[in-house]
């Protein structure tokens, strides 16, 4: 075996560069947060400007390369689309109301609603003890977002965001899942982008959110956040998935919450009490021990249930 590829639990090969390309990704995800506290605007209106930039960027390279976006594309990636497009909203929104850490802890949940969805339409096998480790994991999140610091500020109206946009994250995952071998991972990236941006520039305007040009500084920050999180982000991982097998790419969102955290103390001043950092890995340890019962069992997915 060459020196550029492992083997997983599942007896599938792994590749390196994709292990590499999805712990890049998702550093890029945990960033996202802090660079959008930056950014004076509305969090759906970030949304909106972030991707309608990131699609035009895609759309000029693959243009580039001989590539044409064509309706069967932008179909394949409709629903995709769709619920990344409701995820970055609530996300950003979320982000606006209460901390960083908060928020992405929420989202670390993903793998578990993924794995519910994953036994019942794809067939894989969950054992009881992954359950209970998804129920010890809903738990330390709970514990994390009742118990933020004080001098952060937070509300629930931010907790709820947090909440919907777990779904929403769950949803894409899955989507694309359905979507691969239809579309390439770049085929499928610039789609999606496209329908986040048409989900959010008319949500920016019905939630009555300022969509007149950025200021010179908040430009900076949008750029680094469709460049850092789209492209670092998003096209990255849909090229990882496709190199990787699918749990290793879910194990790997649970760094998104630690870098979040770190990151918004470093360069935001957030604070995260005693009770939250033992929560927070409480959470990552039982989500690692949800995944890592899957990756043991040798899962193997049957044909998707009508």
């Amino acid at each position: 075996m060459s020196d550029a590829a492992i083997t997983a639990d599942t007896g599938e090969s792994v590749d390196r560069l994709g292990i590499a390309g999805a712990l890049v990704a998702v550093t890029a995800w945990g960033l996202s947060g802090v660079i959008s506290k930056h950014i004076d605007m509305g969090g759906i209106a970030i949304a909106a400007y972030r991707f309608v930039v990131y699609f035009l960027a895609l759309s000029v390279f693959m243009h580039l390369r001989g590539t044409r976006i064509t309706v069967r594309m932008l179909r394949l990636s409709l629903w995709g689309g769709l619920a990344l497009g409701v995820d970055v909203a609530l996300f950003f929104s979320a982000v606006k109301h209460t901390s960083v850490a908060n928020a992405t802890i929420v989202g670390a949940l993903q793998p578990v609603l993924v794995a519910i969805v994953a036994h019942r339409f794809f067939g894989e096998r969950i054992r009881p003890r992954d359950i209970g480790f998804g129920s010890i994991a809903l738990v330390g999140a709970v514990v994390v977002v009742l118990n933020a610091a004080d001098s952060t500020k937070t509300d629930i109206t931010g907790d709820i965001f947090a909440v919907g946009a777990l779904f929403a994250w769950a949803a894409y995952f899955i989507f694309s899942k359905l979507a691969k071998g239809k579309l390439t991972g770049n085929e499928y990236t610039i789609g999606s982008a496209f329908w986040v941006g048409v989900t959010n520039v008319p949500l920016a305007f019905a939630f009555g959110q300022d969509m007149s040009w950025p200021s010179a500084e908040s430009w900076m920050w949008l750029l680094i956040l469709a460049f850092g999180a789209g492209i670092m982000g998003h096209s990255i991982m849909n090229w990882a998935i496709q190199q990787i097998p699918l749990w290793i790419g879910s194990t790997f969102t649970l760094f998104i919450p630690p870098v979040a955290a770190f990151s918004a103390w470093i360069f935001l001043g957030e604070q995260l009490t005693a009770t939250q950092m033992v929560a927070m890995a409480v959470v990552v340890l039982a989500l690692g021990g949800v995944v890592a019962g899957q990756a043991s069992i040798g899962n193997r997915p049957r044909p998707l249930r009508r």
